[in-house]
């Protein structure tokens, strides 16, 4: 039976050109590239610039994913992007990249789901594809998460950076098999329980300021490998694939002991994980995006290549999508 699947046609990438590398955090707050690398696996992070919004970002990524895909900005119909950092409380982010790029037809808004959200703004677009409801979508992580941390405490300030990804999907007629291209299951999980583990202390409804990132980093840990273990594994068994039949992990890139973890959990070869974090550290709803990106350029994932992107965000969010390239 014929369906309409969403091929991912191109994807790209904007990082800062600043670095910050753990022996310049030594000299903010108490700590050392020991430290850091043993309990995250991170080396360095980019940071945006004083005049660097989220938008300007992910505008960078777009633009680089819409010349990959050779595809005009005026034929897109759809931009969704994932962001916890967005640049005003609104108007969205999406609606400003859009205006930026030259798209005037269809929709733009932003998903929140912190670390799941471009797995989440993902399935979102597909669903809008699948549905006849867009041809051609925008779909970007974008986040400037240096502006939300608290630069005095060291459990959290060494862990993430900014950046953006994004991916151009199309909608093209498949044959409704695992044989198909383009995104084949996406999940989307979440438990508001949770909330007090990993969240912002502040917002315009409450404090009436942006607040500081918290996080009760061993909580975490200890959800995360369990729950994106499970949506892995239901990922897999609704479109009939084997994790040794994955040709690539894309995961959020939040801890290297995080995706160690989960590998053992699932029994995934390393060489299939890709990992981003040590010069990228934690970019939030950017990480996928970005580490799909330089698989491409490392020339890791090819025509036919099965990828399974998954990650978990505060909230709990949590999701999984795979796809074939």
């Amino acid at each position: 039976m014929a369906v309409i699947r969403s091929v991912i046609r191109g994807v790209g990438a904007y990082l800062p050109k600043r670095i910050v590398t753990n022996a310049d955090m030594a000299k903010i707050v108490d700590t050392t590239d020991e430290w850091i690398v043993e309990r995250s696996g991170i080396r360095q992070r980019h940071i945006a610039a004083d005049d660097e919004l989220t938008s300007t970002l992910g505008i960078a990524a777009c633009h680089q994913a819409l010349v990959r895909a050779g595809i005009d900005p005026v034929d897109i119909d759809l931009v969704v992007c994932a962001t916890a950092t967005p640049d005003r409380t609104f108007p969205s982010t999406a609606v400003r990249i859009q205006s930026a790029l030259g798209v005037t037809k269809g929709a733009a808004f932003d998903v929140q789901a912190v670390c799941s959200g471009f797995v989440y703004a993902l399935a979102v677009a597909d669903n809008f594809i699948r549905t006849g409801q867009s041809v051609r979508a925008l779909v970007v992580g974008a986040e400037t998460f240096s502006r939300i941390l608290d630069w005095t405490d060291r459990s959290t300030c060494v862990l993430f950076g900014d950046g953006a990804g994004a991916v151009v999907l199309e909608a093209q007629p498949q044959h409704g098999t695992r044989d198909d291209r383009g995104i084949l299951t996406t999940l989307l999980r979440s438990d508001g329980r949770f909330e007090d583990l990993l969240y912002v202390d502040g917002g315009p409804g409450s404090t009436k300021t942006v607040g500081h990132l918290r996080m009760n980093g061993r909580e975490v840990f200890r959800h995360a490998v369990q729950k994106i273990s499970g949506v892995i594994e239901e990922a897999l068994v609704a479109t009939g694939f084997t994790a040794d039949e994955v040709d690539l992990f894309i995961p959020h890139q939040a801890n290297v002991r995080i995706l160690d973890g989960i590998g053992k959990k699932l029994g995934v070869d390393p060489k299939k994980i890709m990992k981003t974090l040590e010069k990228h550290g934690n970019t939030s709803a950017a990480s996928i995006p970005l580490a799909l990106n330089q698989a491409f350029e490392e020339h890791r994932i090819h025509e036919g290549s099965i990828v399974l992107m998954e990650a978990m965000g505060g909230g709990f969010t949590w999701g999984a999508a795979l796809a074939r390239w």
